[in-house]
């Protein structure tokens, strides 16, 4: 499970993150998973039980990625906002966080994946992805290269991590309550 995990954060980590880093996060998420108590013993200073509604391993991993990987919001301006500042300031968005504060989600969430898209042409753009369960916020996002979209789904649902496309999961959800 090692290796899948230093996998699948490497691709969902689109380079923001060093090897050593990535190393480290997979090999104790990969402990947390194989003997949680084990590993809660040896890490008193965790703030883990089991009213968490995600595995420790899982939890481990969603904790330790930084701010420019896990993007947390309770509204798409916030998270485009956490996406833009991802980036910095040499790189130029066609839209604004606050060109989507008014704007139903479905089309706040087409608007930030259409710019994603179009940027990163060697990796044919951006997907956010919908990743893990969201604990303290609404939203809970990462971006992957296009073109690793269909292995990072692959990995996910090999460890049993939640991942979605954010835009096709929001449009099959609104869908499905409009039946």
């Amino acid at each position: 499970m090692n290796a899948q995990l230093e996998e699948l954060i490497s691709k969902i980590s689109s380079g923001c993150m060093g090897p050593d880093e990535i190393a480290r996060i997979a090999e104790e998420a990969a402990q947390a998973y194989a003997e949680p108590q084990a590993f809660l013993t040896a890490n008193p200073d965790i703030n883990y039980d089991d009213s968490f509604p995600i595995p420790l391993g899982e939890w481990v991993i969603v904790g330790s990625l930084p701010e420019t990987v896990l993007f947390q919001a309770d509204n798409y301006a916030e998270l485009f906002q956490q996406i833009v500042d991802s980036f910095g300031p040499d790189v130029p968005f066609n839209i604004k966080p606050k060109q989507l504060q008014k704007v139903e989600p479905l089309k706040a969430l087409n608007r930030i994946q259409v710019q994603l898209s179009s940027m990163s042409p060697e990796t044919q753009g951006y997907v956010l992805l919908s990743f893990s369960e969201p604990l303290d916020d609404e939203l809970q996002a990462v971006l992957v290269y296009s073109s690793d979209l269909s292995r990072v789904m692959a990995l996910c649902i090999e460890v049993g991590i939640y991942a979605a496309p954010a835009y096709e999961a929001l449009k099959a959800a609104q869908a499905a309550a409009n039946e």
